[in-house]
């Protein structure tokens, strides 16, 4: 007797959902890790950007290197600012195909048990049905040495 799971094609399938929710996972994980690495490098040279403008402002800076120095700093705000919302954007994303990559787990997790449930009941009626075959010849040996 051969063991045949009769939902096999069903968690095939399900297992190829979540490889498939997994590889999304990964991309938007790497996806959300260079944007976060990019507002990162932003806010790191803003910072030693306010840094070098503190020291020079100590040691005296033309009013037209401070207006110059200003916008720069305003667009880099404006980049920053940019950043900040695809970052937001990124971990949704990440968030939603990480849920999914969940659920799709769970679902071959379902499958999963039920074929060990199923496979384990299959086992118990191959014991039943070893043990009836073995009655069976010991009946026939015992009819047998009694004739």
């Amino acid at each position: 007797m051969r063991y045949q799971y009769k939902f096999e094609k069903i968690l095939t399938l399900k297992e190829k959902e979540k490889k498939d929710a997994y590889a999304r996972y990964s991309e938007a994980l790497k996806a959300f890790e260079e944007v976060a690495e990019k507002l990162y490098r932003l806010l790191k040279k803003k910072e030693d950007l306010l840094a070098l403008q503190q020291e020079k402002l100590i040691s005296g800076l033309s009013v037209q290197e401070i207006r110059h120095q200003q916008v720069f700093l305003d667009n880099l705000e404006k980049i920053i600012e940019h950043y900040q919302k695809e970052v937001i954007q990124a971990r949704n994303k990440l968030n939603l195909f990480q849920n999914i990559l969940h659920e799709k787990n769970m679902e071959v997790k379902k499958y999963e048990k039920m074929q060990e449930k199923d496979f384990n009941r299959f086992l118990e009626i191959i014991k039943v049905h070893e043990n009836k075959l073995m009655d069976e010849i010991s009946i026939q040996q015992f009819i047998s040495k009694e004739n």
